[in-house]
């Protein structure tokens, strides 16, 4: 029997094989097929770009972030000002989390990126974001044990299908073999749009807004926690929910965002 089921297996294998071979060969064809019928555009310029949605101009114009900065804030400094010297406003007011990362200032082009990924469904660009975020944050992500985005208010993340701060994450956890943890922290009630809102009011807005559902305590407790987000402004948001994880015992909790808004005027003290 098994010498007669042998060459019947060996053809049923050849088969799958080739069968296989036949679908990858048909999904490159589909995909040249429609990058010529509909070429990628640079998401900033529109010019047809070949890869993430990013020209190599625009690439250039991107304004990544590199030491000197606040070891705290993560806030570019314009000169070194010696180790361990933190920034004027990690000093006057010290946020909840212990230190934040990002990969690039908050300039057009960042903005661009950020509003097609949040707002034009371009998840395409979560990849390369997320790529950047894990390049700047390797000296958080070196200790973390867990992955939390920051979550929408259920009604929003209905309207927007999905939270670009989980997709950012997912990249992330690819990238670093760090967990997501992404049912952990919830957005209890909804909040206005920060936009527009002066920092008194972005830190009213959120108050309260986050907590960390009971039965998901076990997996931030005495853990070592990221937030993840795609632009901090005032901090207020990222504050509020480092908050919320430290007091469901979060060993700490450090923030990684893709862009962050900088204050060229101030200097490091």
């Amino acid at each position: 029997m098994d010498a007669e089921a042998s060459p019947s297996r060996s053809i049923s294998g050849h088969l799958r094989g080739a069968l296989g071979a036949c679908r990858s060969a048909w999904r490159h064809t589909a995909r040249l097929a429609l990058d010529i019928a509909l070429p990628t555009l640079c998401v900033a310029c529109r010019e047809p770009v070949h890869g993430e949605g990013v020209c190599a101009t625009c690439w250039a114009k991107l304004s990544f972030i590199a030491p000197p900065y606040c070891p705290r804030l993560g806030i570019p400094f314009v000169y070194d000002p010696g180790p361990d010297l933190l920034s004027m406003e990690a000093i006057a007011n010290p946020p909840a989390y212990a230190r934040a990362r990002a990969a690039v200032r908050y300039d057009d082009v960042a903005r661009t990126l950020v509003h097609a990924l949040k707002y034009q469904d371009r998840t395409d660009l979560a990849p390369a974001m997320g790529r950047w975020m894990a390049r700047a944050g390797r000296e958080l992500l070196e200790g973390a044990d867990a992955l939390v985005p920051v979550p929408l208010h259920w009604r929003r993340g209905w309207s927007r299908r999905y939270n670009q701060s989980g997709a950012l994450a997912r990249v992330i956890e690819r990238q670093s073999g760090v967990k997501v943890a992404s049912e952990a922290l919830r957005r209890v009630r909804p909040t206005q749009q920060q936009i527009g809102l002066s920092r008194p009011q972005r830190a009213t807005n959120v108050q309260g807004a986050f907590k960390v559902a009971g039965h998901r305590q076990s997996d931030i407790q005495g853990r070592r926690v990221i937030l993840i987000d795609d632009v901090l402004t005032s901090g207020a948001t990222v504050d509020a929910c480092a908050r919320a994880l430290l007091r469901a015992k979060a060993a700490s909790v450090d923030v990684l965002v893709f862009a962050r808004v900088v204050d060229t005027h101030k200097a490091p003290i």
